[in-house]
């Protein structure tokens, strides 16, 4: 029953019957601890082992991709209320994949062919890969009769790949670092770290292993949303509360669809392409809320504009209100005049009438010019804003308000006070100040005043 091997006895632990050859010493391992011969699984048995742990990860990781590009596309297709059950099932008709093009592309695909026959799915699934390749999309080794086929493998690539093309293609667009010409992904990358650097443990490196603790995705939520939570609140090693509610916060105060769940990314290795899928999500809704904020800025400053030209206009007219009643009312002060029968009197309307040759006079003359400058920066305003021309209603028109000076300056030389001309005037004031008995020589100092005021 046994034997004796190195002064220990040798107890045989290997069972028999079965057809394996047990005895074979490659699949055999010396026990020290109790000096008998036990079976240990054999090299291939180890290979086989990996193989099948790498198939499980393989299709753990195949069916986190199919649930977030059905999130992705239904996300889309909500624009023209469709949606799908099926990723693998529902595309193959190619009626949806066209509409998914349709709108990720803002552009209008051939019609699909009416049927359900695979020769009319066939031709849909055609029309979509060849929109593709005219947008210089590479489908490598895919044809139309794989996506009728069901073909999983092949599905997750042309989602894949569509994502590529009309989500973080866009990136590159902004990220403009260089003449090096960077991936998509790298691109995006790139994004993720300016928007979370500075922010305590997080460091994101890759689309994997960074964002596992949930601390990345709240940093990119509070870059741009400071207001919506205190990130100092969050704790590295709260994992799956982080990402729920980052998840959480993102949906209801963001609007983004949680392509994800928490389980999906707190895992020993996260799907890249679904947290890549996820995370330009968070780009897009950024980006347009930028747009936004810029256009918002540039709105504010149209209005602004509109509402300072307003009260230009506002301003413009009363100015011109009030010197055209200025005018009225000098004509109508001058014309109520009549000569004094006194020296006394005679030398306070030649007063009053310096003064308003030295005093009124000029500050009004330089309001009509104002105005005519006002005017024109109003036109030229509102011409480089594409708006029609303000002009002011009649009566209040720069050609009228000149009009209307021409006349009481024309009236004031020639019309004279009391509607005297100047040479009247002056005879007037001459037989005024003889009957006041004042000399010749007075009369000619105080008439020779009188007209260099005149």
């Amino acid at each position: 029953m046994g034997s004796s091997h190195g002064g220990h006895l040798s107890v045989p632990c290997i069972p028999t019957g079965n057809g394996t050859n047990w005895a074979n010493p490659i699949a055999q391992r010396r026990c020290e601890d109790f000096g008998c011969w036990r079976w240990q699984p054999p090299a291939c048995s180890a290979r086989l082992f990996e193989r099948s742990r790498i198939k499980a990860l393989a299709d753990e990781r195949e069916a986190v991709q199919k649930k977030t590009f059905t999130k992705w596309v239904n996300l889309h297709l909500a624009c023209v209320t469709c949606r799908i059950s099926d990723l693998y099932l529902d595309l193959r008709d190619g009626r949806m994949l066209i509409k998914l093009l349709e709108v990720l592309s803002k552009e209008m695909l051939p019609k699909p062919t009416k049927g359900r026959m695979r020769i009319h799915c066939l031709e849909n699934v055609d029309k979509a890969l060849q929109f593709l390749k005219e947008k210089q999309v590479h489908l490598e080794n895919m044809g139309s009769h794989d996506i009728v086929d069901g073909n999983h493998r092949l599905i997750l690539g042309l989602i894949w790949t569509i994502i590529l093309r009309f989500q973080v293609q866009d990136v590159i667009k902004e990220m403009k670092e260089g003449p090096e010409t960077r991936s998509p992904r790298d691109a995006l990358l790139l994004w993720c770290q300016m928007k979370t650097a500075g922010y305590p443990h997080v460091n994101v490196t890759n689309f994997t292993s960074s964002w596992k603790d949930g601390l990345a995705f709240n940093a990119l939520i509070h870059k741009h949303r400071p207001e919506l939570f205190d990130f100092k609140t969050l704790t590295k090693s709260n994992a799956r509360h982080n990402l729920e509610h980052a998840f959480s916060v993102a949906e209801r105060h963001l609007g983004i669809t949680p392509l994800l769940d928490p389980e999906d990314v707190f895992t020993e290795n996260p799907d890249e392409k679904s947290i890549i899928t996820y995370v330009v999500a968070f780009y897009h809704y950024f980006s347009e809320m930028k747009k936004l904020e810029v256009k918002g800025r540039r709105l504010g400053k149209v209005i602004e504009h509109a509402k300072e030209t307003k009260r230009m206009i506002e301003g413009y007219g009363g100015l011109a209100s009030n010197l055209l009643t200025w005018i009225e009312q000098t004509i109508v002060s001058l014309n109520s005049r009549s000569f004094a029968n006194s020296l006394a009197g005679v030398q306070h309307q030649l007063q009053a009438f310096s003064t308003y040759r030295t005093v009124e006079k000029p500050p009004k003359f330089q309001e009509k010019g104002n105005l005519e400058v006002l005017l024109f920066t109003i036109q030229s305003r509102m011409r480089a804003n594409n708006q029609r021309v303000y002009t002011p209603q009649e009566g209040r028109l720069v050609c009228d308000i000149n009009r209307v000076w021409r006349h009481m300056v024309y009236w004031v030389h020639w019309g004279g006070i009391s509607g005297l001309g100047v040479d009247w005037v002056c005879v007037g004031a001459v037989q005024v100040l003889g009957h006041l008995g004042l000399g010749l020589g007075h009369i000619a100092s105080i008439l020779g005043h009188f007209q260099s005021i005149l």
